[in-house]
């Protein structure tokens, strides 16, 4: 049966655990490093290309074409991949420029207006 000196006990054990814990971060503050970034780059980008020639070959299967449309659509798959690979990267920015506007000093404070 549980004393008043086991309850103390395990109140000091929480709040000791508590301070070791990391503070939960917001998912603005993960690290991405720039190996990371550049991996997913490039697999956008193939992954843009690998469809665009899938769907371009199978079209040319189907109708006899055969190579008008895997280069179109292989083209098309390219410009996919780079517009993907732009979008990555305004995102990245974007988490970037908000993560330094909440380490900069006085950034949520009200401004003095005459």
């Amino acid at each position: 049966m549980p004393t008043d000196d086991d309850a103390d006990r395990l109140r000091a054990l929480e709040a000791k655990l508590a301070e070791k814990r990391p503070a939960d971060k917001h998912h603005m503050e993960e690290h991405y490093s720039q190996a990371q970034l550049a991996w997913r780059m490039v697999i956008e980008l193939v992954a843009g290309l690998g469809i665009g020639f899938g769907i371009g070959y199978g079209f040319d299967y189907l109708l006899g074409t055969e190579p008008w449309l895997m280069v179109v659509f292989t083209l098309l798959g390219f410009a996919a991949g780079v517009k993907t690979m732009i979008a990555s990267a305004q995102e990245v920015q974007g988490r970037l420029d908000a993560m330094s506007a909440l380490k900069e000093p006085g950034a949520g404070a009200p401004k003095d207006e005459d």
